[in-house]
């Protein structure tokens, strides 16, 4: 072995355990969870008139849902989330038809 170099023993700490509550098993929570997000989005997808509104909604909707699901009460906070989500996503999609517009307006007049 060269000199420069020395052997070092190798010592590990004892594994670090972490206690996982259990989730519930909530399966007729989520067909009623479902439910309520497509009867909700439809709703949404309704009133849309932009064409990119419609994605960004479902993915508002996915999102509630995913979020409201880490709740005790699924079905009691979803439309709350999906309202606020929804607001988001709508104020997004206006945001980027304005950038769109403007990018639209600066190539136009350097041209």
């Amino acid at each position: 072995m060269n000199d420069k170099y020395k052997r070092l023993k190798t010592q590990f700490a004892a594994d670090t355990r972490f206690e996982v509550p259990a989730i519930p098993f909530r399966a007729t929570e989520t067909t009623e969870l479902e439910r309520l997000k497509d009867r909700l989005l439809l709703q949404l997808l309704k009133k849309a008139v932009a064409p990119g509104q419609n994605v960004l909604l479902r993915r508002a909707a996915n999102d509630a849902v995913a979020l409201a699901w880490a709740t005790h009460y699924p079905l009691l906070l979803f439309p709350i989330l999906l309202e606020e989500k929804a607001e988001v996503a709508l104020l997004q999609c206006q945001r980027q038809k304005q950038v769109r517009e403007r990018s639209l307006s600066l190539a136009l007049t350097t041209v």
